[in-house]
């Protein structure tokens, strides 16, 4: 609005009462949200933000890109501060990075963990906007960070809570915190702000404790209600669908919608494959099938009601044959769902492309108590038959998994190891004994890292002392490197480089291109076919001389099952040659393609024949492929369906790695059970060659609730978890030698060292153990 008209209306005086009956209703409904925010403005030696009420007018606060007023109400009164008497508007915006800002240099320190709250809203703007709260960094070189705190979609309508937290780990000369974002000519009001250290969050309990504390909470008739469905045994491995093999009919099944179900014959006798595993009986099943007509909508399908029947913090996987009767116009999609309180729980994927029966597989898992759990089977276009036979929903035994999964990993991980003593002290090895120890691992784990992660200390202490591998988290895409044609940007490439040099870390080089066209700067996406040709081979050049030999693998062209921007507009041609090109430049590096959902169920553009399939295109046109990347953000890992997925992709006899791993629960527990399932999995696999962590501080990864060690270093279950698992893949073995003066173990490849005691006498040797097919004899002479 008018800079003339916003003056006026900031002069004029109201209160609640004289507000219209719209803003009492919203500020009834507001109320807790100004409690809390008082209680928090209150604690005023904690908040770093000066003035945050504006009992001081505009002191301490101002403009970014615009001006600032302080007002009482605006719009004849309807506008009225949510708490206190004040509120600061801007007003002349002319870009989104406009907004009202406070300088905050000196009231914070750098690595610990600052939650924001504020009490925002637009004006003058029927539409909705989102308001943004950015942070910005001036180092002493005279560098500048912006670290995107929090959004919030904002109306004209009400105040709304800005809430988030963020985490400066660079020595700073200067920090600015503003809000932003709303479009120009639209005006961000802000009424109160608190910035503070954050509060640690106490340790999350294990699921039964949370459980039995929240019991105490309900009268004994919820009580006995609840108890029957929290504490009801688990059966892992046994069906909670009832009538699945529609021995009674339909008994049990209801028509989603208006369609029509019926009992057919003709469907698989034997179970689906990837069920096998994790059910407690392998019975065959018995050839039935639903039969699903009159399908008006593609929601329409069988349905169960399976409230009752679920265990809260449970992991789940589904299993079904599934077949659709047409495909006429073109692939169907069919999806087992859940309706958790109405709202949409993927159960499973599979697309059809002929009339065959196909096996759908997934998994899911509910940490809160549900009013209403709704399972169903879904996805084919109106007008096709749809047909579910065999549909199992049963809890999986983690732990049954772990112990097969143990066995697996001395198989695939590990080498038979003789030591051979000899010298002259050996001519009797009688009491001659043997302490091995292993130093390092040399299967890869790494983890992703940015520039700003490097600058704390502790961040770079964990990392050195469990990671042997890193991947850049943006610094080396090209909206990094070149954010704008012909300015680039590799200082922040090179600092990250050179660290994980200087510490003996390998690098994987993520990534020249990335095909999801929101991923793709606007200067790339306005160009024209040739220029974009031309861009494209000039980022090849330019990336690959610059970088040849330091980075031991490329991710080409990220994402290719998701997305098509290059090939829409440069054929597809393209694709493979940015392989070609790529390795002309630089013939060290492995190639990779990179894509997530392969390994889930989850998503029928990623399923592993198609990742396959894409793989083949590609070197059938001359790509050198040399490596598959699964990114594995995955939620409710079930084994039995990854280690599927990894036996469909090791066929190609390439070489697997999981490039992107993390795992999301609030309860760590949960999130520690998820990740050790993940990395069991994954470590006794013999297509898989390295494991990459997307990360594992928290607020310094893209995914929430993922982390393993806090923002102020203190390492949580998930973590914890993580470190024993790394600490049982160290082989020690300690004994006496034989009268053939050999000691014999079965050790995990990497680097070891063996004392050695004859005759009182110690030697220290060290040797190291490499993957072969037949035992290793080391050769010490003492």
């Amino acid at each position: 609005m008018l800079l003339e008209s916003l003056a006026v209306q900031c002069k004029e005086n109201g209160s609640l009462h004289s507000a219209d009956e719209d803003f009492k209703q919203s500020y009834t409904t507001s109320e807790e949200m100004e409690i809390s925010t008082r209680n928090s403005v209150e604690a005023g030696d904690e908040n770093i933000i000066l003035n945050p009420r504006f009992e001081d007018g505009l002191n301490n606060w101002s403009g970014r890109g615009c001006k600032i007023f302080l007002c009482e109400s605006l719009g004849n009164g309807k506008v009225l501060p949510l708490s206190g008497k004040y509120f600061a508007a801007t007003t002349g915006r002319t870009q989104n990075w406009n907004g009202i800002q406070q300088d905050i240099t000196g009231r914070f320190q750098r690595k610990l963990a600052y939650e924001i709250s504020a009490v925002v809203r637009i004006y003058g703007s029927p539409a909705a906007a989102v308001i943004q709260a950015t942070l910005w960094v001036q180092k002493p070189n005279g560098k500048e960070q912006y670290i995107v705190i929090t959004r919030v979609q904002a109306t004209d309508k009400e105040w709304v809570q800005l809430q988030g937290k963020f985490l400066v780990n660079s020595v700073a000369a200067k920090v600015v915190i503003y809000l932003e974002g709303p479009p120009p000519g639209v005006d961000i009001l802000l009424n109160t702000m608190v910035v503070k250290h954050a509060q640690k969050i106490p340790p999350s309990p294990p699921p039964d404790t949370e459980l039995k504390e929240d019991l105490g909470k309900i009268n004994c008739q919820k009580l006995r209600q609840f108890c029957a469905i929290a504490y009801r045994n688990v059966l892992y491995g046994v069906n909670i669908i009832t009538n699945n093999n529609l021995i009674d009919g339909l008994n049990g099944w209801s028509p989603l919608g208006s369609c029509t179900l019926n009992v057919g014959q003709g469907a698989p006798r034997i179970l689906p494959p990837m069920a096998i595993d994790s059910l407690a009986s392998h019975e065959p099943l018995n050839g039935r099938y639903i039969l699903t007509t009159n399908r008006s909508q593609t929601w329409m399908g069988p349905s169960q009601a399976i409230t009752d029947k679920l265990n809260l913090f449970v992991t789940y996987q589904v299993s079904a044959w599934v077949r659709v009767s047409s495909v006429k116009n073109g692939p169907q999609n069919i999806n087992v769902a859940l309706g958790v309180d109405n709202q949409y729980v993927n159960g499973g994927q599979v697309e059809a492309i002929d009339d065959r029966w196909y096996e759908i597989g997934g998994s899911f898992r509910i940490e809160k108590q549900p009013s209403k759990v709704l399972v169903y089977v879904q996805g084919p276009l109106a007008g096709v038959d749809l047909m579910v036979s065999g549909l199992q929903i049963f809890p999986v035994d983690r732990k049954e998994r772990f112990k097969y999964l143990k066995k697996r990993t001395d198989e695939v991980r590990k080498r038979d190891v003789i030591l051979k003593i000899s010298g002259c002290y050996c001519d009797d090895f009688f009491g001659t004994s043997v302490k091995v120890t292993q130093i390092k691992n040399s299967f890869p784990i790494g983890s992703c890292i940015n520039r700003t992660d490097i600058d704390n200390e502790n961040f770079v202490e964990f990392f050195k002392n469990n990671f042997n591998w890193g991947v850049f988290g943006n610094e080396l895409k090209w909206y990094w490197t070149e954010p704008q044609q012909g300015n680039f940007n590799y200082v922040d490439a090179d600092d990250l480089l050179d660290f994980c040099n200087k510490n003996g870390v390998q690098v994987r080089g993520h990534c020249i291109f990335w095909e999801v066209e929101s991923t793709v700067q606007p200067w790339v996406q306005s160009l024209s076919k040739n220029n974009l040709m031309i861009a494209v081979q000039n980022r090849l050049t330019g990336l690959l001389t610059r970088y040849k030999g330091k980075f031991k693998h490329y991710d080409v062209n990220n994402e290719m099952l998701h997305g098509s921007f290059y090939q829409d507009r440069l054929g597809k041609d393209i694709r493979a040659n940015m392989f070609k090109t790529a390795s002309q430049l630089d013939p060290s590096p492995i190639l990779f393609v990179n894509d997530y959902h392969v390994e889930d169920g989850t998503d029928t553009r990623a399923s592993p024949e198609k990742y396959i399939k894409h793989i083949i295109d590609l070197q059938d046109q001359g790509a050198n492929v040399g490596g598959i990347g699964v990114e594995g953000h995955i939620d409710s890992p079930i084994g039995p369906i990854i280690s599927s997925a990894l036996d469909k992709l090791g066929v190609l006899g390439l070489p697997i790695w999981f490039t992107e791993i993390d795992v999301s629960s609030i309860n760590e527990y949960i999130r520690a059970d998820d990740l050790e399932a993940m990395l069991r999995e994954i470590y006794a696999h013999p297509a898989v060659d390295g494991i990459m962590l997307w990360g594992f501080w928290e607020l310094l990864m893209s995914r929430d609730n993922a982390y393993l060690v806090n923002a102020e270093g203190d390492v949580n279950e998930a973590g914890r978890r993580f470190l024993a698992l790394k600490q049982e893949w160290l082989s020690n073995a300690s004994g006496n030698v034989n009268e053939d003066g050999e000691f014999l173990f079965r050790g995990f490849y990497g680097s070891y060292t063996v004392d050695i005691i004859a005759f009182e006498k110690k030697t220290t040797h060290t040797f190291s153990v490499e993957k072969g097919d037949f035992p290793l004899v080391v050769e010490i002479n003492i």
